[in-house]
């Protein structure tokens, strides 16, 4: 017999329960869990999430008959933003562990997202057990047809799919109008290509975290707040000049590569970008030194770092954009060759000034922890 109590334990991690059924998670003991199933059941039948719980409370039902200490919970994350839902399924099982005092856990999942649940559960409970619950479905067409029609009537799935495929669309029948039809083209691969990237960079969950960090920092009256804005603003001022750069350029030669247009992009808009990195850590540093101080040597190197990487692209692009001989450039190759130069020496030194700076705040902090350890004894 398993020692301990064990918890069973069904996780739906786009929170449908919260989402179709409006369900409070997590729900803890086996009338909650059952209701809880009942409810979705009622609100979507076809939902897998409903037999996932189901199968908890028989697997609950069984263990309970065999005389073994078992208890049971179902836990739920955020529908829309994966990073908060798995924040907020970590958080759940915390609490249910506290409650429950279980040893062990045995998983009962739908089969969808198992890869990312399982490290988040295994880091709170170890996981004895994991049941995967399928439903057989008849594979005929009309099945196929339905299952397609479901999968898509999902705000979720439907904003990522028909929003990049309708601007795109939208863009190519513009440029068409003003007979561009060449442009149309690019247009939409262009916009294609971006969204690809954005989504297979992972920069959705980045901008989310963005957003949901701007919201509390507002919610909560901090200073950051106001330097997130003015940092949003001096990236599209940065941007607007790097493309000017670019079109610049273009128009004397339209002959340069690739490299030599993002080198050109840089010169523009670094100067913007730079700023927009400082006034940024400035409104982070100054949170965390009113809010969070023990924090404090995790972002003083914010600035630093910022000001290393700004001056070695900046000597970088204007050496690249020298040498591979971009018309009316204003600077010439030896003088880019000392720019590169003593902007990364700039770079190295502002960099080492970083780390030597949260050495000794890492290092004071340390000391007050300690003495605030010795008043207390």
């Amino acid at each position: 017999m398993t020692q301990g109590r064990t918890l069973v334990l069904s996780v739906d991690r786009d929170d449908d329960i919260g989402w179709k059924a409006q369900v409070e998670s997590p729900c803890i003991g086996r009338a909650a869990c059952l209701k809880a199933a009942n409810t979705l059941a009622l609100a979507d039948p076809e939902d897998s999430d409903v037999n996932a719980i189901f199968s908890a409370i028989k697997i609950y039902d069984e263990l309970t008959a065999k005389g073994e200490d078992t208890a049971i919970a179902v836990i739920a994350g955020n529908h829309l933003h994966m990073i908060e839902g798995d924040r907020r399924i970590a958080a759940s099982l915390e609490k249910v562990v506290d409650e429950t005092k279980a040893a062990n856990c045995i998983l009962v999942t739908d089969g969808a997202e198992d890869e990312y649940v399982i490290p988040i559960i295994q880091s709170k409970i170890p996981v004895s057990s994991i049941r995967r619950v399928i439903v057989n479905q008849m594979p005929n067409l009309e099945g196929t047809y339905y299952i397609l029609k479901k999968f898509f009537d999902d705000p979720k799935i439907s904003r990522m799919v028909f929003i990049p495929i309708g601007l795109a669309m939208l863009l190519y029948a513009i440029a068409y109008l003003f007979g561009s039809p060449g442009i149309a083209t690019i247009i939409v691969v262009g916009v294609i290509g971006c969204y690809l990237l954005y989504k297979g960079l992972g920069f959705d969950e980045l901008f989310h975290g963005i957003w949901d960090a701007l919201k509390l920092s507002l919610s909560r009256g901090r200073f950051s707040f106001v330097t997130y804005t003015m940092t949003f603003l001096l990236i599209i001022l940065g941007s607007t000049a790097g493309f000017a750069n670019i079109l610049k350029y273009y128009s004397s030669d339209g002959s340069l590569g690739l490299i030599t247009y993002l080198m050109t992009f840089l010169f523009g808009a670094l100067g913007w970008l730079i700023l927009a990195g400082l006034v940024l850590s400035v409104g982070v540093i100054f949170d965390v030194f009113s809010n969070e101080r023990e924090n404090l040597g995790k972002v003083i190197v914010f600035p630093f770092f910022v000001t290393a990487i700004g001056l070695i692209l900046y000597g970088a692009s204007v050496y690249i954009i020298s040498i591979t001989g971009v018309p009316d450039f204003p600077l010439s190759t030896d003088t880019t060759s000392k720019y590169i130069l003593w902007s990364t020496i700039g770079g190295i030194i502002s960099a080492i000034a970083g780390v030597m700076t949260q050495h000794v705040i890492n290092k004071k902090i340390a000391e007050s922890r300690k003495q605030e350890i010795i008043e207390v004894m």
